[in-house]
């Protein structure tokens, strides 16, 4: 079996502050993700959580490798060479990487899309040194508060940093039906809006109307 995300946080390269907060950060995020992350791509409003702040974010659903089970990750992500990729922040072990390796055939919900695609490791030490710097970079301030480093880091330090953290590329395959498609929930919002704002402003006229014949 392998280690838990705790223990393997332990061996991570991440500086003194950000080991103290990984076992914290983790029950956060596994709170914010299932109660507000995912539910807000589902609903299609995945472009209101991209911004400097987070950076792009994704999320990227893969079938558990013991339960079979539909499993989601909210997850940074960048466009390298056609692919999308993914960058494991929790090390090897983590649950969607291990996932994706044993069934690569996964889905991505992007800002404005659902994709099919094929997972793989990205292996290959250029490409890797160059997919690793730019994903950190979409992760906007979070990334950089992360990773500090980056930006000025050498070749063997990136090598260092893509060997704990490994990247996964997608390589899209298919189109799927998605919150924006004419059936989709995405359309609930704008329509409820559009109801709404007519309903309210015909509340208005109707007012305005009497206000000005009781004027007359």
């Amino acid at each position: 079996m392998g280690e838990s995300l705790e223990t393997a946080g332990d061996r991570l390269p991440y500086g003194p502050w950000m080991q103290s907060l990984l076992s914290p950060l983790r029950s956060g995020f596994r709170v914010a993700n299932r109660w507000v992350t995912e539910p807000i791509y589902r609903l299609g409003l995945g472009p209101l959580l991209s911004n400097p702040l987070t950076g792009s974010i994704l999320v990227l659903r893969t079938t558990g490798r013991k339960s079979g089970l539909l499993r989601e990750a909210p997850l940074g992500y960048a466009v390298v060479d056609g692919r999308v990729v993914v960058v494991a922040g929790y090390g090897r072990d983590c649950h969607w990487f291990r996932n994706a390796l044993a069934h690569p055939q996964v889905e991505i919900a992007l800002p404005g899309a659902v994709l099919a695609g094929y997972a793989e490791e990205i292996t290959d030490p250029q490409l890797r040194r160059r997919a690793f710097r730019t994903v950190v970079a979409a992760m906007g301030v979070v990334g950089r508060l992360t990773l500090p480093d980056v930006d000025s880091a050498d070749d063997a330090r990136i090598d260092e940093l893509a060997d704990a953290f490994p990247l996964l590329a997608i390589t899209p395959t298919e189109v799927l039906p998605g919150p924006y498609d004419p059936d989709g929930r995405f359309w609930r919002i704008p329509l409820g809006a559009t109801v709404l704002g007519t309903a309210v402003l015909g509340t208005l006229w109707r007012r305005a109307a009497r206000h000005g014949r009781s004027a007359g």
